[in-house]
């Protein structure tokens, strides 16, 4: 039985001593490597004393990051990935919320740390990365920390904005990812022979998927520059230099490829899986890829950071571009409770008509242990299941609004913060979306709602096309209550660091 996600490493470690396991423009480290320097770093980490404890990993995004990593857990920390270019402002948030024991950083990022450090309350300890690498392995100490380990101790602390723009950090666990990765051999029947191209930040919960299929599957990752997504010869000439077969990426990168035309001159070869999350993946853009990859298998994967993948959508037929994916059924490690304003389930309906709107819901190993040093907030979604009275049990509420389709598969809807009350009607804006994303010439776009003036607001970017074209084109697709008031052309929409719209900033802009 795997309680700890070390397992992983050490088995192909001994399985794959030789073969590369992690590369990325600095280099690659093979699994013996990997192993050997992970324990280095743990030994140098368990004098801190940090079991049980945060330890902040502040470097750039790169294989010496997953190290640091790997050297948390191995010192029976867990980990927080701060990137070393993310803004300064939010780095001192997280710090202030984290309370990290250690911050694990570079030398030539020492300074830096120090003045990010300034003023806050603890006594956080700075570690330099190069001079933990020279420690000696002391193997008594990692085995009895070891021995001590269970699935529920903390893996790693994530921070998300969430609803509200205010950081938290999610507290995810070792069974979580277990779970994970034992599943995805079941499902996807990965082997040692695949080869990752990671895109997301080490900050941002897909790029977990990436991270552990190495260590469980004794497979390889190549960090993908980020620059080639804004080059499309050049990202599909690396795909196919490294043999990639499976990728694991955001919409808004599926989507870049797509609206860049990058299949034009030539093709990923090696393609094999495509999984996306994150955000709604557009059917127009997606049916770019399965034309020029129509062997492949993609995935539509569902699930907040505090419930990692919990949903997932094997793509068995074709859709249109105006249509909507389904995020599926519920994965083999986890249940999905559709709950009404009342808290009464809604299930599948048996005429085979769509099912009633309601909040999803996860329960079962697929859940993060809560918010850190926030008792409040974790009590506010990590709440008793109402239909369960006979004993305690946790289920998260993740604001989403789904319901079942006429094929018995989850569809989302919205979120509940996107739902508005408009002309007397309750309308999700993520519905106008959809239909304004199939719309010819849009690339990306976004609904926002002017409370103050009641007004519904489409922003978008791609050709510019006239305010009576676009609704035009809407008024076959959605209800005349549901048209937006306000058509806005920008050449590009605002984005996070995690490649989703950054919709309080479009509403700054356009409200």
């Amino acid at each position: 039985m795997i309680k700890n996600v070390l397992e992983y490493l050490e088995a192909s470690e001994a399985g794959f001593p030789d073969k590369t396991a992690y590369m990325d423009k600095n280099g690659k480290i093979t699994f013996g490597d990997l192993g050997d320097r992970a324990r280095r770093l743990g030994s140098f980490l368990a004098r801190k004393s940090v079991k049980g404890k945060p330890v902040a990993v502040f470097m750039e995004k790169s294989v010496d990051m997953i190290l640091g990593f790997m050297g948390t857990v191995y010192a029976g920390g867990f980990y927080c990935p701060i990137d070393v270019t993310m803004p300064e402002e939010r780095i001192r948030t997280i710090f202030s919320v984290l309370k990290p024991a250690v911050v694990l950083t570079r030398e030539a990022d020492r300074e830096k740390v120090t003045e990010l450090m300034a003023g806050l309350d603890g006594d956080t300890e700075i570690a330099v990365y190069e001079e933990a690498l020279q420690y000696q392995v002391n193997v008594s100490v990692l085995n009895s920390i070891r021995k001590r380990s269970v699935d529920s101790d903390p893996l790693y602390v994530l921070f998300t904005s969430g609803s509200t723009g205010v950081p938290k950090g999610v507290v995810v666990p070792h069974r979580v990812m277990i779970n994970n990765m034992e599943w995805l051999e079941k499902e996807y029947h990965f082997t040692s022979e695949e080869v990752l191209g990671n895109q997301v930040p080490f900050y941002f919960d897909v790029s977990d998927h990436d991270i552990y299929s190495v260590l469980k599957f004794g497979c390889s990752m190549v960090i993908v520059p980020p620059e080639y997504f804004a080059f499309p010869v050049k990202l599909v000439q690396f795909l196919n230099e490294y043999k990639v077969t499976a990728i694991f990426w955001v919409p808004f990168a599926l989507c870049m490829a797509a609206n860049l035309d990058a299949f034009k001159a030539e093709v990923p070869k090696y393609l094999k899986y495509i999984f996306f999350a994150g955000e709604v993946m557009p059917v127009k853009q997606l049916n770019y890829w399965r034309k020029h990859l129509p062997d492949s298998l993609y995935a539509n994967m569902y699930g907040p950071t505090e419930t990692y993948v919990c949903t997932y959508y094997n793509l068995d037929r074709e859709f249109r571009d105006d249509e909507s994916l389904p995020i599926g059924f519920p994965v083999r490690y986890a249940d999905i409770l559709v709950l009404d304003e009342k808290g009464e389930l809604v299930e599948p309906t048996e005429d085979g008509s769509e099912s009633r709107q309601g909040e999803l819901c996860a329960r079962g190993c697929t859940l993060a242990l809560g918010y850190m040093n926030s008792p409040e907030k974790t009590a506010e979604r990590f709440v008793q299941n109402p239909l369960q009275k006979g004993w305690p049990e946790i289920i998260y509420r993740t604001g989403d609004i789904v319901r079942y389709n006429s094929r018995g598969e989850l569809e989302y809807l919205s979120r509940k913060d996107f739902q508005i009350k408009h002309l007397g009607y309750r309308i999700e804006l993520g519905e106008i979306e959809t239909a304004a994303g199939a719309v010819q010439g849009v690339e990306t776009c976004a609904c926002v709602y002017d409370m103050g003036r009641k007004m519904i607001v489409l922003v978008y970017s791609g050709e510019e096309i006239s305010k009576r074209d676009m609704l035009r084109a809407l008024e076959s697709k959605i209800p005349k209550y549901m048209l937006p008031n306000r058509v806005l052309h920008l050449e590009e929409l605002p984005h996070n660091a995690n490649g989703k719209i950054d919709r309080k900033k479009l509403e700054g802009m356009v409200v």
